[in-house]
């Protein structure tokens, strides 16, 4: 796994890359110090698998830093590892397509179960920031939070959540789903995330063993 992480603070930045490369033994960390640096090292280097990286950093505006980061790198998730904690902002970094977005409060515990969980084609959203959101696909997220985990919810998935889960058996990406189902990016997403909490399972291969040992998918 290639990941590129960036921060502007080097302390976190090395703290960082001490959590993943004990959590993850096989990854590829790329480093960078602000926008600009990310800017270069993405117009050679298009095979990050991921992209952690601080908000507000020299360089660049962070509104127009994800999106140039976003349309050059369409495919690769991105995780944002803020000091702000703002619903506004998670949000707007969401529908600007970030797959994550981590307080740096978080434990290591937490930052590395967001890895995982975003590279399972998931979204990470910190409950604390879905109270009283209208947003629809944050209403989601929120639903998402209210459920415990456990292979008994295996029998409450939604009609769509099982159509997800065929089309992820056959190997199709987010974005394939998506069209395919005439969904959102994000939605298709928040629904992974749904899935794999409910199967009570780590992983998109892990989501479509427990679904076949369950008698879900054929």
């Amino acid at each position: 796994m290639k990941v590129l992480i960036a921060d502007d603070h080097e302390l976190f930045l090395k703290g960082l890359e001490m959590i993943l490369t004990d959590s993850f033994p096989q990854i590829e960390l790329c480093l960078a110090k602000d926008y600009l640096e990310i800017f270069e090292i993405i117009s050679h280097q298009r095979d990050f698998d991921l992209i952690l990286t601080d908000l507000a950093m020299p360089g660049a505006k962070w509104l127009q830093a994800l999106e140039k980061i976003h349309n050059t790198l369409p495919e690769t998730p991105i995780i944002i590892l803020s000091a702000v904690f703002d619903k506004e902002v998670v949000q707007k970094t969401i529908e600007l397509g970030a797959a994550g977005y981590i307080p740096k409060t978080s434990s290591n515990a937490i930052i590395v179960g967001a890895v995982n969980l975003v590279m399972s084609g998931g979204v990470y959203i910190p409950p604390e920031l879905l109270q009283d959101t209208k947003q629809d696909e944050f209403d989601l997220l929120k639903q998402i939070e209210d459920i415990p985990a456990s292979s008994d919810n295996a029998k409450i998935l939604s009609p769509r959540q099982i159509e997800v889960l065929q089309l992820i058996s056959k190997g199709q990406s987010n974005k394939q789903i998506a069209y395919e189902l005439g969904l959102t990016e994000g939605t298709v997403k928040l629904h992974v995330t749904a899935i794999l909490k409910l199967l009570n399972v780590y992983n998109r291969t892990g989501a479509v063993a427990e679904a076949q040992k369950l008698g879900i998918l054929k």
